[in-house]
């Protein structure tokens, strides 16, 4: 399969003899005609890189970067300016361009530089993502995350029970962590049930105990779970799934600040703080009798939402980068990144398990690749069968007469700067001499000077 390349310039005449160039040599060839376009196409098509002019009217090639490395951190920008200056120059390598090339082009440099791109230059890994505390391990810079951190840092110091919604897979137990993290707590446990995992009559005895002989199998006397938490955080995860008479009796937890264990007399002090999660729509729970309104006024508090992956999907590159490294580390393989494609695919799925489903789909890749980058084909079929523009071949927006226009001005302008020594006119366009003749004699090119 040719690599797809992605070649912008304002010059339509100077892009359409990088067209005709690439295309000669092996490439897949889109042209744009400015950075806005650029951006679009990248969110329309999967490339392997992306060949663009700095200076261009609407969007120049620098903002342009920005905004595809943006989108796909592992997609390769090669940038090309007439203009020379190492400001410009540093300014584009600190955002992410792979290299810089001054026009005019020297055409052995530009093919040297996208074989180096496209075989090296997209596969480098993202820094690795900070891990010094709870709340900068949830990774993610798009609005909704960082909304979510700046909540998280606003109610943690607090003594606030929090209710922790989103789809399942969103990182909600995460969330409760980094929120204990933050707590005035955090020197006490932090203890975890997960309501939907026990039947009603052993998740009462988990959350308040028994004495011993209070039932069938109770062999010795047990401390529920607030007592285990007294002083910290008991996290309530599913709690959505939890019986109507179950939770009768947790609130009355709540609002007296005691437990009774099963089968005694004695009412116990704790002190826990409360956090619930669930991914269940509350009011329509409680509205089909299937949730005690009292208890989620009791639990919801202040509620935070976890966004689903369709929602930060610029967070993808970091979160499979994150899940990479540590899966390549506990199974011993030296991967090192994920190809362009490989991550446009992950981009364009919409993720039903979010980051529960990208963590497994990531290790699966890390497990069964052989090679040193994730690729399209270490990818299962729902992701790389999504019926989207990017399995089709780029066509070329510009007209076939300006094309053609173009191609016969760069051909000719290539042979007068070799004399029409044909041989190095077709070296330097990297067709063969057979074809240059062809087109030589297309455009009515004469056969000046020597053969």
């Amino acid at each position: 399969m040719s690599a797809r390349v992605l070649v912008v310039d304002d010059d339509k005449a100077h892009l359409a003899m990088l067209v005709a160039m690439l295309q000669g040599w092996g490439y897949a060839v889109h042209p744009a005609t400015d950075g806005e376009d650029a951006i679009a196409l990248v969110r329309e098509h999967s490339f392997d890189a992306v060949l663009t002019d700095i200076r261009m009217a609407r969007v120049d090639g620098l903002e342009a970067l920005r905004q595809i490395r943006s989108y796909n951190p592992f997609l390769p920008v090669l940038l090309m300016t007439a203009y020379s200056s190492l400001d410009i120059a540093v300014e584009a390598l600190k955002a992410g361009a792979v290299d810089y090339l001054h026009k005019p082009l020297d055409f052995d440099e530009l093919r040297s530089a996208l074989q180096r791109t496209i075989t090296h230059g997209a596969l480098r890994p993202l820094p690795a993502a900070e891990t010094q505390d709870l709340s900068s391990a949830i990774i993610g810079t798009s609005p909704p995350m960082l909304e979510l951190k700046r909540m998280i840092q606003a109610v943690a110091p607090s003594e606030a029970s929090v209710l922790i919604l989103g789809e399942s897979g969103t990182g909600k137990e995460l969330v409760a962590k980094a929120i204990h993290h933050d707590s005035l707590r955090s020197g006490k446990p932090l203890v975890t049930v997960n309501c939907a995992a026990l039947q009603e009559n052993l998740l009462e005895s988990e959350l308040f105990g028994h004495e011993k002989g209070a039932f069938t199998g109770a062999l010795r006397q047990r401390d529920g779970l607030f007592v285990q938490a007294n002083g910290g955080t008991l996290f309530l995860d599913e709690i959505g799934e939890m019986a109507v008479a179950l939770q009768a009796k947790l609130l009355r937890a709540l609002q007296e600040g005691e437990v009774q264990r099963i089968g005694s007399d004695r009412l116990i002090r704790v002190d826990v703080r409360i956090l619930a999660a669930t991914n269940r729509d509350m009011q329509a729970e409680i509205q089909a009798g299937r949730f005690r309104e009292d208890l989620y006024y009791r639990l919801n508090v202040i509620a935070l939402h976890v966004p689903s992956l369709r929602e930060r999907a610029e967070d993808i590159p970091a979160l499979a980068q994150y899940f990479l490294t540590r899966f390549a580390e506990r199974n011993k393989k030296s991967i090192r990144g994920v190809t362009p494609r490989a991550m446009d695919a992950m981009l364009r799925y919409t993720w039903p398990g979010n980051v529960r489903e990208l963590e497994n789909i990531v290790e699966r890749a890390v497990i069964l690749t052989p090679d040193s980058y994730i690729a399209e084909k270490d990818l299962p079929a729902a992701l790389t069968a999504t019926p989207v523009s990017r399995d089709e071949e780029p066509r070329s927006n510009t007209s076939g007469q300006l094309l053609e226009d173009a191609e016969r001005q760069a051909i000719q302008r290539i042979l007068e700067q070799v004399n029409y020594n044909k041989s190095e006119a077709a070296r330097q366009l990297g067709i063969t001499r057979v074809t240059l003749r062809n087109k030589m004699k297309k455009f009515g090119l004469g056969e000046n000077q020597t053969p």
